[in-house]
């Protein structure tokens, strides 16, 4: 049987320059439409099994962080769906994958990918649940729904949570199922008194194009979502754009955003510092939450993330900081690994699915630390 590579499916990205043998196979990732990121792949290889291969993607030093390879190890799966480490090293210039599959069909990721299908399975799940209303905000420039599920009853306070503007960040909408499963569970007291103090919106997927074009930041026009807050447009930012005019409909209480880290072996929050209207209270109520998410999960830690932007010094084009100036509430972007966590390392599975649901779940002790 020959080798084939190919990628043509939900999500899927690599260009097959060479596949002559197992052990010389080399591939290039495809850029983002507007060419200016890459570092997404995900792929299929057939025909190797119970050989010794070899996988060279030769672009991977010209990525948009080349410094989250180091110390960086694939995810391979035959099942599709459990997505073990591989053995993985780089040479300043490019990413080597060796792997030895036990059947003929194996599939590379960068992450454990999060389909369109699944996405679709958790917006049908959430619906069912009689304190979900689940409808589309509107539609992206490639005619996808951008879904929104509203959860629980009118309440004072408004929680918004959203995912995966960055698409290639596909442990977000990971997060996003281990943190609806236990707020939508009726027999979770912590869930339920969350639902009492606070109505929540949530969308689990900010960029149903970019997912399914296999990007890692931009959505269909190339644009960077988590840069357009200030301006979007439905021309070129329809995401933003539809979130942004609903929340200024609701209102915003707490605002979570959650994303993926390339190169920090961390999951952390970065908050809002630098804004103008940036105060110790606002200070305050970000410390409580992260104390919170410390107590209530071993992975998560506040010694390692982003350094504060100095004072009036933030980009309002970013979610969170715009979401706090304009709301005067707590915004916070949550960062998860894209290698294993270093303060609590997994041999097999680095960072993986599994640990972004429990993660998610933990964020309904953390919430109620600033909605109490």
């Amino acid at each position: 049987m020959s080798l084939v590579i190919d990628s043509d499916f939900d999500g899927g990205n690599i260009r097959c320059l060479e596949a002559s043998a197992p052990d010389r196979i080399r591939l290039e990732i495809v850029p983002d439409a507007g060419g200016e990121f890459f570092q997404w792949f995900y792929f299929r290889l057939t025909g190797a099994a119970g050989k010794d291969c070899v996988l060279r993607i030769e672009n991977a030093g010209g990525a948009t962080y080349p410094e989250g390879w180091n110390g960086y190890r694939a995810v391979a799966s035959e099942d599709g769906a459990d997505w073990p480490r591989v053995a993985t090293d780089y040479d300043g210039r490019v990413l080597t994958i060796r792997h030895r599959p036990a059947g003929d069909e194996v599939r590379f990721a960068y992450f454990a990918p999060y389909s369109m299908a699944r996405h679709d399975a958790l917006i049908a799940r959430a619906g069912k649940s009689p304190v979900v209303d689940a409808r589309p905000l509107g539609t992206t420039l490639d005619g996808a729904r951008l879904d929104l599920l509203e959860v629980g009853g009118e309440r004072e306070r408004t929680c918004w949570v959203i995912g995966r503007q960055h698409p290639g960040e596909t442990m977000a909408e990971w997060w996003m199922e281990g943190f609806l499963d236990r707020l939508l569970d009726p027999l979770d007291a912590a869930a339920s008194a969350l639902l009492e103090r606070a109505r929540f919106r949530v969308v689990p997927n900010m960029n149903p194009d970019g997912s399914r074009r296999g990007h890692l930041r931009t959505n269909a026009a190339g644009v960077n979502l988590n840069r357009a807050w200030a301006a979007p447009s439905m021309e070129e930012s329809p995401e933003v754009f539809l979130v942004r005019a609903e929340m200024a409909r609701t209102g915003v209480d707490v605002c979570i955003d959650v994303h993926g880290d390339e190169g920090l072996p961390y999951a952390f929050i970065a908050g809002p510092e630098g804004i103008p209207s940036y105060s110790d209270a606002l200070a305050g109520r970000q410390a409580r939450f992260c104390d919170a998410l410390v107590a209530a999960n071993a992975d998560f830690q506040t010694a390692r993330g982003y350094p504060p932007t100095p004072p009036g010094k933030a980009n309002l084009g970013i979610c969170a900081n715009y979401v706090a100036e304009t709301h005067g509430c707590l915004a916070m972007t949550l960062e998860q690994p894209f290698k294993d966590a270093a303060n609590a390392p997994d041999p097999r599975h680095g960072w993986s699915p599994a640990r972004c649901r429990r993660l998610g779940r933990s964020c309904v002790e953390a919430l109620a630390a600033v909605l109490g």
